[in-house]
């Protein structure tokens, strides 16, 4: 008889949005486009780095929201794209975003090789509850990448607020050299690093054994799961929580690519 591999169904944990809790946040103004003043370029890894623009209007946001951004060219044509929001809700009056440099990309390409102090483009959020995390819940962060941008915005925000919650983050990376807001991570993170790592470090993906110790000493009601990164990391990370015992409607997942 032969035997016939069967490849598993996706995994995708079901969506449900998030309470704004103690921040609050107009959805009117969200709807506005603002002009944004970049104020400030710095490099966080050799093909990512933060911008930081003053926006006077904004209404605030909750961690781990993102917003609309709007470039126009001289000739007209526009681009728009979403970016997660890397700041704390606190920073009043201004907003971060870190951005990857991707190939062949518009938008990011122009901010890594053309934007300067001054220049102006527009936003609109915040967006989205899903992933927020408005800090009153104990939570649990798991990044790849550029995925520990909306995730950096809540560890600030518990720090900022001096929150007594419970917070724990799991970061992965290619090589320290890739690790953005390396300098930034305390005793509430993880570092994981898949290519290449300091003397003594194993290499490797994200596994089992660096799932279950957190989800082993979750608090009591357990974690609030946020994963952000590539489609193949949300997935592969997911099951890991799972099979660890985090409940599947507890998992808060935001992917690109």
């Amino acid at each position: 008889m032969t035997e016939t591999a069967v490849t598993p169904e996706p995994f995708v944990p079901p969506t449900r949005f998030a309470v704004p809790g103690r921040i609050a946040v107009s959805n009117r103004a969200a709807a506005v486009w603002q002009t944004a003043t970049l104020t400030e370029i710095r490099r966080e890894t050799p093909h990512a780095a933060t911008f930081r623009f003053a926006v006077p209007g904004w209404a605030g946001h909750l961690p781990g929201q993102h917003l609309m951004l709007r470039l126009i060219a001289q000739d007209g044509y526009l681009a728009q794209r979403h970016y997660s929001i890397a700041s704390p809700p606190d920073d009043a009056g201004h907003i971060e975003l870190t951005l990857d440099h991707v190939e062949g990309g518009e938008v990011s390409g122009w901010f890594h090789t053309v934007a300067r102090p001054g220049d102006e483009v527009e936003v609109r959020g915040p967006l989205s509850g899903f992933f927020a995390w408005p800090g009153d819940r104990p939570a649990l962060l798991i990044g790849a990448g550029s995925g520990v941008v909306p995730l950096m915005s809540m560890v600030r925000h518990h720090r900022a607020r001096g929150l007594d919650v419970p917070l724990r983050l799991l970061v992965s990376a290619r090589g320290p050299r890739e690790l953005i807001y390396a300098e930034e991570y305390g005793e509430e993170t993880t570092r994981v690093f898949t290519r290449s790592a300091p003397e003594g470090v194993p290499v490797g993906r994200v596994s089992a054994a660096h799932v279950a110790p957190l989800l082993a000493e979750a608090p009591p009601g357990g974690w609030e799961a946020y994963v952000c990164g590539s489609n193949g990391f949300a997935e592969h990370t997911s099951r890991l929580l799972v099979a660890a015992g985090q409940p599947v409607d507890r998992i808060r997942i935001e992917r690109f690519g």
